[in-house]
């Protein structure tokens, strides 16, 4: 017999935890006490939602699920954000909370409220542990549905009164996702559409990276030879310099590379969430969609699927490129990969312009850090400049907040990050607005002993509100803040602060940086 968090506990090592984000309180004080005797390392951070964008980033880089804690009331809701972003970008996430003991729940009673109901809406499963001993199945359920395609984020809620109680039981054994594949008549049914296509497109989403299926695409890419674009969260998947990379969609203005698709007849959609981008933003012609991913197409009239292979993603194109699969090399009209480079500002010359621009950063990033770096970018304005200009040396190692769009996940989600990739170089670029939301978590990564280089985009306004109420009404309102002195800050917190004032300088900052092997370096960039 033990008690249900020493279960609880146990189960979470069975399916290989690593690492509990959180913070703990009066409701969740046995379940701490249990961790404490655990293999797993508990990581108390400042606030919930930065603990929910560490579980994210760490669970988006590791492929399994990243796990943060709160307690009821406050400290629940307070994951909710971080949450419904990793939902929304399918990214495996399980929060385990406290909750008020069965007593006091059919009364108005002191921080409870249904935490299980509020997070419905932003999981894909919520559940309230009402029986001791359903613990393994519970634990073992959330496991797997947390990383099912597609993978998303779950909610465990447990009472102060049951987390002492006794039980017998055991864990469950942890097994893996059986992987399915379309029947042969799909795959030539699919085959068949392209080989009727004169000018199909390949349209690559989240997925791709999710299902490791990147070499599979490059060996269909090969023998296919039409031109390949990236969603957001898709990047990298293709290298800059090949032949038919036309970069990234899914810009609400100024998006170059649409024509590739209003010019395509058949649109190769592998691995693409919509949630990632609106199909009536970028197919407004309505081309027919050959649909490859784990689920089945969502109705959508933008998105009118002519065939589909569903399934695991690696799988389906072992079986393709097995196959004959027809080549169809075309090239999109008006010099359009030229155009979207100067555009996106891709490739321009590093020496012309010494000024601290937004694409003067990300060149010199780009240029000079080693091809394992992460680069995690919070929501802004800015993290449009880097969907159009950075250019990732590998795939899955550019982080976005896409689905929710939830600022404040960089800073937090750099601590994620290097607690899956030890060895990996992390740069978190965020905005003035984003960065403040959650700056409190340097002194987590100082305590840690983490090293990463934070780089904040100073310019005391939310520029991407700004220049939509600009568009909108001739005039901006509400946009507008004061900041604190950022290079002081930092160093408040044990943390090397800079602020460079041409790129020369910044490239400086930037390999100084990432020389320090136990250290974190902010450097403010003021920006107009």
């Amino acid at each position: 017999m033990r008690k249900a968090t020493d279960l609880l506990v146990q189960c979470l090592e069975n399916e290989g935890v690593e690492y509990v984000f959180g913070i703990m309180g009066k409701e969740t004080l046995d379940l701490m006490d249990s961790l404490s005797k655990s293999n797993i390392q508990f990581i108390n951070v400042r606030h919930e939602q930065g603990a929910a964008f560490m579980a994210d980033v760490y669970a988006r880089l590791t492929n399994k699920p990243g796990i943060c804690l709160a307690t009821l009331g406050p400290g629940a809701t307070n994951l909710l954000t971080g949450i419904a972003s990793a939902n929304l970008d399918h990214s495996p996430v399980i929060a385990i909370t406290g909750q008020a003991g069965f007593d006091k729940q059919h009364e108005e009673s002191h921080q409870y409220i249904d935490i299980v109901k509020i997070f419905e809406p932003a999981t894909k499963w919520s559940v309230q542990i009402k029986d001791a001993q359903t613990i393994p199945k519970i634990i073992r359920k959330a496991f797997r549905v947390a990383q099912m395609e597609k993978p998303g984020a779950v909610l465990i809620e447990l009472q102060e009164n049951i987390a002492p109680q006794m039980v017998p039981n055991q864990p469950l054994t942890a097994l893996p996702i059986p992987k399915s594949i379309p029947i042969p008549q799909a795959l030539e049914n699919a085959l068949t559409t392209i080989s009727q296509s004169q000018k199909p497109v390949v349209l690559l989403g989240n997925g791709v990276i999710r299902q490791k299926a990147v070499q599979g695409i490059l060996h269909f890419v090969e023998k296919l030879q039409a031109p390949v674009i990236h969603s957001f969260m898709a990047k990298g998947i293709l290298p800059k310099d090949h032949a038919l990379n036309y970069f990234t969609f899914g810009f609400s203005k100024q998006d170059e590379a649409l024509p590739v698709i209003e010019q395509a007849d058949l649109i190769i959609a592998v691995g693409f969430d919509l949630v990632e981008s609106p199909p009536k933003n970028w197919n407004p012609k309505m081309n027919p969609i050959l649909h490859i991913d784990t689920l089945p197409a969502e109705m959508d009239e933008h998105y009118p699927v002519k065939e589909e292979l569903v399934g695991d993603l690696k799988e389906i194109f072992q079986q393709l490129t097995a196959r004959n699969i027809p080549s169809k090399p075309w090239m999109p009209a008006g010099n359009l990969k030229e155009r979207i480079k100067s555009a996106y500002h891709i490739d321009s010359n590093p020496n012309v312009n010494q000024s601290l621009t937004i694409e003067n950063i990300l060149e010199s990033i780009e240029n000079i850090v080693p091809e394992n770096t992460i680069v995690i970018s919070d929501v802004g304005s800015h993290k449009l400049s880097i969907a159009r200009t950075y250019q990732s040396k590998q795939a899955g190692r550019l982080i976005i907040s896409n689905g929710y769009a939830s600022m404040g996940i960089a800073l937090p989600g750099a601590i994620g990050a290097k607690l899956a990739c030890r060895n990996d170089p992390v740069i978190c670029i965020t905005g003035d607005g984003g960065a403040l939301m959650n700056i409190s978590e340097l002194e987590t990564a100082k305590r840690m002993n983490l090293s990463f280089i934070v780089i904040v985009l100073n310019n005391s306004k939310l520029k991407l509100e700004e220049q939509m109420m600009q568009d909108k009404f001739n005039s901006s309102f509400g946009t507008g803040f004061g900041n604190p002195d950022f290079v002081q800050l930092a160093k408040s917190f044990g943390v090397t602060g800079v602020r460079p004032q041409q790129k020369n300088d910044f490239e400086q900052a930037l390999i100084n940086g990432l020389g320090q092997a136990n250290g974190i370096s902010l450097i403010d960039i003021q920006l107009g």
